[in-house]
């Protein structure tokens, strides 16, 4: 059945959120709370909350099991920067279906006007994985609520139903 981007924003998106931290866990991962807690606030459902390592064969079964559940939305948090050991970006390009170059371009584009030109490091990145959406956010708590408030939660209904449509994940 196929509902308009007015119909996912009230009932809400079955997501999962992502850590990808080798310094953190679920105690001390303030990112991975901070994107939980705005999901249920804004009424869609955390299905898992996981912390693993930024190790590549986790973060790709990761994105993997995300894309064959029936929750639509992961969202990364880590892994995005320049060190050897960030690895999410690297991986999500390995597996997507088909990269969303705006939501980086527009991440940077905000991130300037608080942070200057450090902004243009950050490798924050989405895409379609199957009929999951996938976001990866750096692993600061600010650039995490930037995201969230000002890109992600404003647009995930009108993406899934803009996926769905024409026979999209839901056969419509």
């Amino acid at each position: 059945m196929e509902h308009s981007h007015e119909e996912l924003r009230k009932e809400g998106l079955k997501s999962r959120v992502l850590t990808v931290s080798t310094s953190r866990d679920d105690k001390t991962d303030k990112s991975g709370k901070i994107i939980t807690n705005l999901l249920k606030e804004s009424g869609h459902s955390v299905d898992s909350y996981e912390v693993v390592p930024d190790d590549p064969a986790q973060i790709a079964e990761e994105i993997e099991r995300s894309a064959g559940s029936d929750g639509r939305v992961l969202i990364i948090t880590g892994g995005t920067g320049l060190s050897r050991w960030d690895q999410t970006v690297d991986v999500l390009m390995d597996v997507e279906d088909k990269e969303l170059p705006g939501f980086g371009e527009l991440f940077r584009s905000m991130s300037y006007d608080e942070i200057g030109p450090r902004a243009g490091l950050s490798r924050a990145r989405a895409a379609a994985v199957g009929d999951t959406l996938v976001f990866a956010l750096p692993g600061s708590p600010g650039a995490v609520k930037l995201g969230m408030e000002k890109l992600i939660l404003p647009v995930i209904g009108h993406a899934i139903y803009e996926m769905d449509k024409e026979g999209g994940a839901d056969g419509g």
